[in-house]
C-alpha cells in the first residue's frame, strides 16, 4: 500500500497502481502542507501493508514543508520506505538533498533542474537514486557483471540510459560545478518570490510558507475572476499568447488556478515583462467587472487574436484592434502572432484526429 498526499502529481498514484499497489490519500492542511496527524493515523492503520510514502519536496503546492523530515520518520517508524518525486529538485540542489531529508528512493528529473527541456511530451529522462540499503535491489543488465541475488532485471534497453540526453546534463553539471548549481537553485527560488511580490496584490497566492515565502513555484488563485467578471483561468492563459507568452500550467494542482515556475533561466527583464503582461490582463478583467467591457465579447474571451483576424477588412468587436494585438508597447518591436485563434481544448483532448496519410500515399512506382 502506498500513502500519497492529496497535493501529489497525478503520476504518483498512477505509478503506484501500475505497480500493483493500493493507494491511500493523506490529506493536506489549509496551508497546503501534509497533515502530519492524518499521516500518522493512516500509517498506523495500514502498518501491516504499508510499503511507501510518495512525496514531493518542495510540495506541488510550491511550499517548503517544514515537517518533511518528521513525515519521513513517521513512515520509517511504521515500516515503510519514502519515495521522493524529484520534480522539484530545482529548489533543492546545493541547499539540501533527498538523503538528508530522509528519502529512500528518488527519481531525479533532468528536465528543468539539469538543463533538459520540459514540456511537449519529452524528452523525459531521470536517474533513480537509492539509499545504501536498497542498492542490492537495483536493476541489473545483461552486459554488466553478474547481478546480485536480490537484483531485479533490466528496466532499460540501453545500459546507462539515453546517450542523446545524459551528456547534456553531464556537461551542464561540469560547467557550473557545485557553486554554480547552488546559485541556480537560489535564483529559481528568488525568481518565484519576485513574481509573488509583484503580482500578489492582483492575483491571490494560494499557498505560502509561514514567513510568506514560496519555493521555486507558486499558485495564483484565479477563481474569484469567474464570479466578478465571468473570466476563467483559461481566458487568462489564452490572452497571455497575445502578450507573447506561452501560458504557465493552469488548473493543476488546483482547478481554476495558474502555477508559475520561472526557474533560474529568466532575466529580471523577462520576469518584469511577464509581470507587466499579467498586470495589464488584470486591468482588462477589471474593465469587465466594472461594466466598461462586455462580459462575452471582450479581449480575454476572444483571445488569442491572430494576424489574419486583426488585418481583416471586418472587425466586429467593441474594442479596438490595437488593444487586441498590441496591448503593451514592447509588442510593437517583438510580437509573436498566434497561428490559430481559440480552440476547444477539452474537445480536442477527447476527439483525436488521425492526420496520417492513407497507406496508398506511400506506394511508389516500383
Amino acid at each position: 500500500m502506498a500513502l500519497i498526499p492529496s497535493s501529489a502529481h497525478g503520476t504518483n498514484p498512477a505509478s503506484a497502481v501500475m505497480a500493483g499497489m493500493k493507494v491511500v490519500i493523506v490529506q493536506c492542511d489549509p496551508q497546503g502542507n501534509i497533515d502530519v496527524e492524518d499521516l500518522k493515523a493512516k500509517a498506523e492503520q495500514y502498518q501491516e501493508t504499508l510499503a511507501a510514502l510518495m512525496a514531493t519536496y518542495p510540495s506541488t503546492h510550491g511550499v517548503f514543508e517544514e515537517t518533511i523530515r518528521e513525515v519521513c520518520r513517521i513512515v520509517h517508524d511504521y515500516g515503510g520506505q519514502v519515495y521522493m518525486d524529484g520534480a522539484n529538485l530545482n529548489a533543492q540542489v546545493g541547499l539540501t538533498n533527498p538523503g538528508y531529508i530522509g528519502a529512500d528512493v528518488c527519481h531525479l528529473n533532468l528536465h528543468k533542474t539539469f538543463a533538459i527541456p520540459h514540456g511537449g511530451g519529452g524528452p523525459g529522462m531521470g536517474p533513480i537514486a537509492v539509499a545504501e540499503h536498497l542498492t542490492p535491489y537495483l536493476p541489473a543488465h545483461p552486459i554488466s557483471a553478474a547481478p546480485g541475488e536480490k537484483a531485479i532485471g533490466a528496466v532499460s534497453s540501453a545500459h546507462w540510459g539515453s546517450a542523446g540526453i545524459l551528456p547534456i546534463s553531464h556537461a551542464y553539471i561540469r560547467m557550473l560545478g557545485g557553486p554554480g548549481l547552488t546559485e541556480s537553485t537560489r535564483y529559481a527560488i528568488l525568481n518565484a518570490n519576485y513574481i509573488k511580490a509583484r503580482l500578489e496584490k492582483y492575483y491571490p497566492v494560494l499557498y505560502s510558507g509561514k514567513n510568506g515565502r514560496v519555493a521555486h513555484e507558486l499558485i495564483f488563485d484565479c477563481r474569484p475572476f469567474k464570479q466578478s467578471a465571468g473570466v476563467e483561468v483559461e481566458d487568462i492563459a489564452k490572452r497571455l499568447m497575445d502578450y507573447g507568452f506561452h501560458a504557465p500550467t493552469i488548473s493543476f494542482p488546483v482547478p481554476g488556478t495558474m502555477m508559475v515556475e520561472p526557474t533560474e533561466s529568466e532575466s529580471k527583464e523577462e520576469l518584469d515583462r511577464f509581470c507587466d503582461a499579467l498586470i495589464a490582463i488584470h486591468g482588462e478583467i477589471e474593465e469587465i467587472a466594472g461594466g466598461k467591457a462586455d462580459r462575452e465579447d471582450n479581449l480575454l474571451k476572444n483571445a488569442p487574436h491572430t494576424a489574419e483576424e486583426v488585418c481583416a477588412d471586418q472587425w466586429n468587436h467593441p474594442y479596438p484592434r490595437e488593444r487586441a494585438a498590441y496591448p503593451l508597447p514592447y509588442l510593437r518591436e517583438y510580437k509573436y502572432w498566434p497561428p490559430v485563434a481559440r480552440i476547444d481544448n477539452a474537445y480536442g483532448d477527447r476527439n483525436l484526429i488521425c492526420i496520417c496519410p492513407p497507406p496508398e500515399a506511400y506506394q511508389g512506382d516500383w
